[in-house]
C-alpha cells in the first residue's frame, strides 16, 4: 500500500440560492488578491521613494496585513468564509513567489511576469477550503462546504464515499471552480492504494503521438484525433461575431458570451475525455510503454502548426502516463528528446539525414523499407527498451545521442572496427540506442 494525493472531481447542481453563495466566495478570492497586488505594489514604490517601509511577501505576512485592514476595506468580509480570502492571499504569495524565483534563476522554464490583476468575468472563479466542514455525504448525492452549506451534486459520488467509509481515504482540502456556467467542486484526497510491481503483461508498444493521429503505435493501431477545436471552429466564429455586435455590459451580450464558453469546454472536454481514454488503456494493457519527450513549447513556435499542436494535447500524454503507469503497475520509459525516432530505420537501424515534415513515409536507402514515418517511428520507440535492457539499470549513454543530431546523420548508430565513413556504408553499422530515462517501481 502507499499513500498518493488523487483529486475527485464533481459537477455540482447548485440552487440560485447557492450559486449566489458560491460566485460570491470566488469573488472574495479574487478581492483579497487584488487588495494584496495594490498593497504590494504601493509598498514597492514606497521604498522606491526612500522610505523605510516593509513589504508584505509571504502568506503569513499578507494574511497579517490583511486581518488588520479588512474591517476597513470590506465591511462585508463576514458574509463569507475565511478560507475564501485566505485562498486569493495564497494565490498572490505563490505568484510573487514564482515572479522572484524566474528573475534570480532559481525557476525552471520561461520567465514568469509580475502579478496582474485578477478581472472579473476573464480571470478563473476558484476558491479553496483546507479547514471547516468538508464532506461528502451518505447519499451521495450532496456534498456540504464551509459556509456555503449543502450542495447537490450532478453526479453520484459513490467513488469517493466508499474510500471514505473503509478509512482508506481522507479529504484534505476542497476547491470550488466555475468552467463556462457549471459548478464544480473537487477533493484533494490522501488515498491509500495497493501499488502493484507489475500488471504481468509481457508486451512492449511505442507511442507516437502527432497531428495527423492522436497517437500511432507500434502494434499498427491507429488512435484518431478528436480534433475537438478544429470541429468547432466554425461555431467560435459565429459566436465571436455575434459577441463582437452586442453592447458591452447587456444581458444578450452575457448570453453570448457564455454561449461561447460552454463550446469552448466542450471541445476541453472532448480532449481530455480522449487523452484519458488512450493513457488508461496504455497503461492497463501493456506491461511497458516507450514515449517520446517532446519540446512542445518550442514546436507550438511554428505560426502554422501551434493551433493544430495545442488541440491535440501532446505534453498531456506523458504526463498522464507518469502516474497512471505507477497506479497500475506499468513501465514507463521516455526517450530522448533528440533521439532520430522518425529518421531511423525500424529495420536495418539506417539513419536518413533529413526527413521534411511533409514526407508522410519512410523509404529506406539500404534495405528497402517503405513505411509509415509515424508507425516507423513507434516501431522504434518500442525497440528502445530492449537496448536499455542490456545496459543496466539507468540509462545507456550513446555517443552523441545526447545531442542535437548532426547533418551527417550519424547520431543514433555506432561504428565498429574497420566501418566504412561514407554515408550509405552500413555493412557493419549496428542499431545503437540513445539516451533514455526509465519512469520504473522496485
Amino acid at each position: 500500500m502507499a499513500t498518493v494525493l488523487q483529486a475527485y472531481q464533481f459537477a455540482l447542481d447548485p440552487t440560485p440560492c447557492k450559486q449566489g453563495s458560491l460566485a460570491s466566495h470566488t469573488g472574495a478570492a479574487r478581492f483579497a488578491y487584488n487588495w494584496g497586488l495594490e498593497l504590494v505594489t504601493t509598498r514597492l514604490e514606497q521604498r522606491r521613494a526612500g522610505h523605510d517601509v516593509q513589504v508584505p511577501w509571504t502568506l503569513p505576512e499578507l494574511r497579517w496585513e490583511w486581518n488588520r485592514a479588512k474591517q476597513k476595506v470590506a465591511p462585508w468580509w463576514a458574509e463569507n468564509s475565511k478560507e475564501a480570502y485566505n485562498s486569493g492571499l495564497e494565490a498572490l504569495a505563490r505568484a510573487l513567489r514564482n515572479w522572484s524565483d524566474s528573475r534570480n534563476g532559481r525557476r525552471k522554464g520561461r520567465t514568469v511576469g509580475f502579478p496582474r490583476r485578477k478581472k472579473k468575468g476573464r480571470a478563473r472563479d476558484a476558491c479553496r477550503f483546507t479547514t471547516g466542514p468538508l464532506r461528502v455525504l451518505p447519499d451521495r448525492k450532496h456534498v456540504q462546504l464551509p459556509r456555503i452549506g449543502v450542495v447537490k451534486t450532478h453526479e453520484s459520488t459513490r467513488k469517493l464515499a466508499r474510500r471514505l467509509e473503509q478509512g482508506t481515504a481522507r479529504i484534505l482540502a476542497a476547491t470550488i471552480s466555475r468552467r463556462a456556467d457549471r459548478w464544480f467542486v473537487a477533493f484533494t484526497v490522501k488515498v491509500q492504494r495497493a501499488i502493484p510491481a507489475s500488471n504481468g503483461k509481457p508486451s512492449i508498444v511505442g507511442v507516437d503521438v502527432g497531428i495527423r493521429h492522436l497517437a500511432v503505435l507500434s502494434t499498427g493501431a491507429v488512435i484518431p484525433n478528436p480534433r475537438a477545436l478544429e470541429g468547432s471552429l466554425r461555431k467560435l466564429r459565429r459566436l465571436n461575431r455575434e459577441l463582437a455586435r452586442r453592447r458591452a455590459g447587456s444581458n444578450r451580450g452575457r448570453r453570448t458570451r457564455r454561449r461561447l464558453a460552454r463550446v469552448h469546454a466542450r471541445a476541453a472536454n472532448l480532449r481530455r475525455n480522449a487523452l484519458h481514454k488512450l493513457t488508461s488503456s496504455l497503461a492497463t494493457q501493456h506491461g511497458t510503454v516507450v514515449v517520446e519527450q517532446l519540446n512542445v513549447a518550442g514546436m507550438v513556435r511554428n505560426r502554422r502548426l501551434a493551433r493544430a499542436i495545442n488541440d491535440t494535447g501532446m505534453g498531456e500524454v506523458r504526463r498522464l502516463l507518469a502516474y497512471k503507469s505507477t497506479w497500475y503497475g506499468c513501465r514507463l520509459v521516455v526517450a530522448d528528446r533528440f533521439y532520430p525516432s522518425s529518421k531511423t530505420c525500424s529495420a536495418c537501424g539506417w539513419v536518413k539525414a533529413k526527413l521534411l515534415l511533409a514526407e508522410r513515409a519512410f523509404c529506406c536507402e539500404t534495405c528497402g523499407l517503405w513505411v509509415d514515418r509515424d508507425l516507423n517511428a513507434a516501431r522504434n520507440l518500442a525497440r528502445l527498451v530492449q537496448s536499455v535492457a542490456q545496459s543496466g539499470w539507468e540509462t545507456r549513454n550513446a555517443r552523441g545521442a545526447d545531442r542535437k543530431p548532426q547533418p551527417a546523420g550519424q547520431v543514433a548508430v555506432k561504428r565498429e572496427a574497420g566501418a566504412s565513413r561514407r554515408l550509405g556504408k552500413t555493412g557493419t553499422v549496428g542499431a545503437q540506442a540513445p539516451t533514455a530515462r526509465i519512469a520504473d517501481r522496485r
